[in-house]
């Protein structure tokens, strides 16, 4: 059987100054910037195959706009919609930027998802980016410690297992495995794939009231040594690298997390396993077995609580929950 989604295509967000955030990604994090309009500027990694990966927005907060999907095929696209409306979350039709005919929804949880088929397939023919490889879309950045592509985006929810649930029944997203804590039967992690990797959507619990929350979104990289040389870098322009680098237990990523400009969270991830079972059982780890921290031996600092945009309570994180407001979080659901 083909999967519904093929993979994340590109995720859309909002800050209260957009030029501060684009500037950023192009200067620092070594982004290009392809195109701008009415809907907010274009960016791409230089091995993203479609036109963009990034869409920067004005808005009066950091926040996920919206995260888009690419189905497999043109039939999945309508079969998707299908299923969309029939488990009550309707959305509508619109042509979007390089991806032609799109729907755009609004999921239980209050995160909005595009899905589309059609895509401008993006290479550099001729210029400065061209490349001498015909299978990659641009020339390899100049700029040390650029991201070779997006890989993912973790958002947060009021019930880490239904949220799971339901994404795997309406798009076929395979779990492959959650975070449940040593002290209470609360799960607070979740990740779920379309395809071979660990993930390309992570949900986090959310202690707040207000929905369609995001922790982070990722980029990658081919080595671990890029990584670090990318930590490096922000380190001597002045940012601050919040946690990391370490290896989550969950998908074995070596990984670390700055936030941009606008406060929102990044991350940066490299390395990991492939896994192409098709009748993967969701595992479940829990926090002393090192699903945040293969090593087990640092201690996630309470910003990693913060979740986009700013809420009445707090999140967990991909590596659980900070001791400082485990409290407030779990109130009531253990």
């Amino acid at each position: 059987m083909i999967a519904p989604l093929s993979h994340l295509s590109y995720v859309a967000l909002t800050t209260p100054d957009v030029e501060a955030s684009v500037s950023f990604y192009v200067d620092r994090v070594g982004l290009t910037e392809v195109g701008r309009d009415e809907d907010g500027v274009y960016l791409r990694c230089w091995g993203d195959y479609y036109s963009y990966s990034l869409v920067i927005r004005n808005g009066d907060e950091p926040a996920l706009h919206e995260m888009a999907w690419r189905t497999s095929s043109r039939e999945e696209l309508d079969a998707g919609v299908e299923r969309i409306e029939a488990a009550g979350a309707a959305g509508e039709w619109f042509d979007g930027r390089d991806i032609g005919r799109a729907y755009r929804f609004t999921g239980p949880w209050g995160h909005t998802m595009v899905l589309h088929w059609e895509v401008v397939h993006h290479r550099y023919e001729e210029g400065a980016l061209a490349s001498t490889f015909p299978d990659r879309p641009q020339r390899r950045s100049s700029r040390a410690g650029a991201p070779r592509q997006l890989d993912h985006v973790t958002v947060c929810a009021s019930d880490v297992d239904a949220f799971a649930q339901w994404y795997s029944e309406v798009f076929g997203f395979r779990v492959m495995a959650r975070t449940v804590l040593d002290e209470a039967p609360v799960s607070v992690f979740s990740v779920l794939t379309t395809n071979e990797k660990s993930h390309d959507l992570g949900v986090v619990l959310d202690g707040s009231t207000r929905g369609g929350r995001v922790n982070h979104f990722a980029f990658w990289y081919d080595t671990r040594e890029e990584m670090l040389l990318a930590a490096d870098l922000l380190l001597e322009h002045g940012t601050g690298i919040e946690y990391g680098p370490t290896i989550h237990g969950i998908g074995e990523q070596s990984f670390l997390y700055y936030r941009e400009p606008s406060t929102m969270r990044v991350e940066l991830n490299t390395g990991g396993y492939r896994n192409y079972v098709p009748d993967w059982e969701t595992k479940t780890w829990h926090p002393s077995q090192g699903s945040y921290d293969i090593y087990r031996n640092s201690s996630m600092p309470k910003s990693l609580s913060d979740s986009f945009p700013p809420a009445d309570g707090p999140s967990a994180a991909e590596e659980g929950v900070p001791d400082e407001v485990r409290e407030q979080l779990l109130k009531g659901r253990a």
